[in-house]
């Protein structure tokens, strides 16, 4: 089967590589329609998450056809169209129980963390869904099965954006009449914006550097951008503009935040794991006793993270990898009943053979790119 592949740094390729199958009495093959490429692939890609073999399968969004089904599966049937959550859970352990789906204690071998699609040895080994077949592991926990009359692009993010934004706010606190700093204008902090206002916010405030992200969280009735590169000091601009800050920050960034020339030094140096950019502006965005969720995904350590700041405001600090699961079916439900429409943030939709491409103009910011869904 045809899949896009990792090579090495900021080298993909779309090759020929085994094609899925049945290895377990719980797996499903899946017959991929659509997949997307996701912000955290690119740090896969810019060698910022361990252990990526070459050869190795990318992708977590991922959606398609039930093909082929082991002996014990109940869930779904052949011919089914589901989507697939990125987190690879098993439904028994206590994390699973607990709706910690995200920590099954059973899926990965290789660490502490549950198993992930796509996403290296470290998160479990498992091949991605950016390939024509898709090997599901415990079929009877995680793909849900799909409504005939709504459309690919309407529930694909199901699988990730959505429930990772929508557990943002959520995880946050986000109330009526709150004031939200969203912080990065990705597809995850467009879909948070839309959640936050869902959740009554009277203020939203959108920070990016990227002019058409910008224009693009502007479309959303009353929302506030600020183009951080404008700004000396970005967080005390937010402080002083909201009168003591926000009540809650979301970080839709993460690892892939604009470096300084000294965390790329101590990138380099293995000091820290990434940029902590979007953190530092948090710790000033934020009053005093306010909520920062870290929705974007981060690395191993931090040196010199601004752990006194956060200490000194008495600021509840959330994080991690969203519990997928559980937000399924009251997103779904939401889409079924025209309350939410997850569409506008794709900009591209190329074929899986047009996975190089789409890769290049996604990680370069080119042609307005926000998201792209990949069509085998």
């Amino acid at each position: 089967m045809k899949a896009i592949v990792y090579e090495g740094l900021k080298n993909v390729k779309i090759k020929d590589v085994p094609d899925a199958k049945i290895e377990k009495a719980d797996d499903i093959v899946v017959r991929v329609t659509s997949t997307a490429i996701c912000g955290s692939d690119l740090h896969l890609v810019h060698g910022m998450v361990p252990n990526m073999p070459k050869g190795f399968v990318l992708g977590h969004e991922t959606m398609g056809i039930v093909e082929e089904l082991g002996s014990d599966v109940k869930k779904v049937k052949k011919g089914d169209r589901v989507i697939v959550p990125f987190p690879i859970a098993c439904g028994h352990c206590w994390y699973c129980k607990h709706d910690l789906w995200s920590q099954c204690d059973n899926s990965n071998d290789h660490g502490d963390c549950g198993a992930i699609f796509g996403y290296s040895n470290t998160y479990g080994g498992y091949d991605g869904g950016q390939a024509e077949y898709l090997r599901v592991p415990f079929a009877n926990v995680g793909p849900t099965v799909i409504p005939e009359e709504l459309t690919d692009e309407q529930v694909l993010f199901l699988t990730d954006v959505l429930p990772t934004s929508y557990w943002g706010v959520d995880m946050g606190g986000v109330k009526k009449d709150d004031v939200v700093v969203i912080l990065g204008c990705g597809p995850i902090g467009l879909t948070t914006i839309k959640w936050a206002a869902l959740k009554g916010a009277k203020r939203i405030i959108a920070v990016d550097y990227i002019g058409y992200r910008l224009e693009h969280a502007k479309k959303y009735n009353g929302v506030e951008v600020i183009n951080f590169e404008q700004h000396e000091d970005t967080g005390e601009y937010i402080h002083e503009i909201t009168h003591g800050g926000a009540d809650v920050v979301i970080d839709c960034v993460g690892v892939d935040g604009k470096m300084t020339t000294f965390e790329k030094v101590e990138t380099l140096l293995k000091l820290q794991g990434g940029s902590k950019s979007a953190i530092e502006i948090a710790t000033q965005a934020v009053r005093k006793g306010g909520t920062v969720m870290l929705v974007g995904v981060y690395g191993t350590r931090y040196n010199m993270f601004p752990l006194g700041d956060f200490f000194a405001k008495n600021i509840t600090l959330k994080m991690g990898q969203c519990p997928v699961h559980t937000y399924v079916d009251p997103i779904l439900k939401l889409i079924k009943e025209g309350k939410f429409d997850p569409t506008d943030i794709i900009t591209h939709k190329l074929s899986l053979s047009q996975g190089e491409q789409g890769y290049e103009i996604f990680d370069k910011k080119e042609d307005n790119c926000i998201k792209v869904v990949l069509k085998p």
